[in-house]
């Protein structure tokens, strides 16, 4: 079992930033693939970025393309979501996943929640124009 709790959520005005957190703790392995989703209101939950944990390997939604950037601490076993430029469509309860199955992300493997055994219990990030 893997536990995820994220945190770094919050309200911010269109153009400004926030850094989401997601700390791993349990069953964690030094290679994993883990993301980072978002689910809007009325909407589905979309993939918005991976990150192979323990190797460089990261991947984006087009939407976040040069605004988001996925990060990772291995001694903390954290993995960040950075996201600058916000704007009122990033508004959305944000959850890191993570499946140990996978020693990294493959291809678009990572942007599909079914291929995740283990969620945090979200965060939410309001952007207002």
């Amino acid at each position: 079992q893997v536990q995820l709790v994220e945190s770094g959520g919050g309200s911010v005005q269109a153009g400004g930033a926030l850094r989401l957190s997601c700390v791993a703790s349990g069953n964690t392995y030094p290679r994993a693939c883990m993301a980072w989703f978002r689910q809007a209101p009325g909407k589905e939950r979309e993939g918005v970025a991976g990150i192979s944990v323990g190797s460089t390997a990261t991947y984006y939604t087009d939407s976040v393309k040069g605004r988001f950037t996925a990060s990772q601490d291995n001694a903390k076993n954290t993995v960040y979501l950075q996201m600058n430029s916000l704007t009122p469509e990033d508004t959305a309860i944000y959850y890191c996943a993570a499946d140990t199955s996978r020693v990294a992300c493959h291809g678009s493997s990572w942007s599909n929640s079914r291929n995740f055994p283990y969620w945090g219990q979200g965060t939410q990030v309001t952007v207002s124009s």
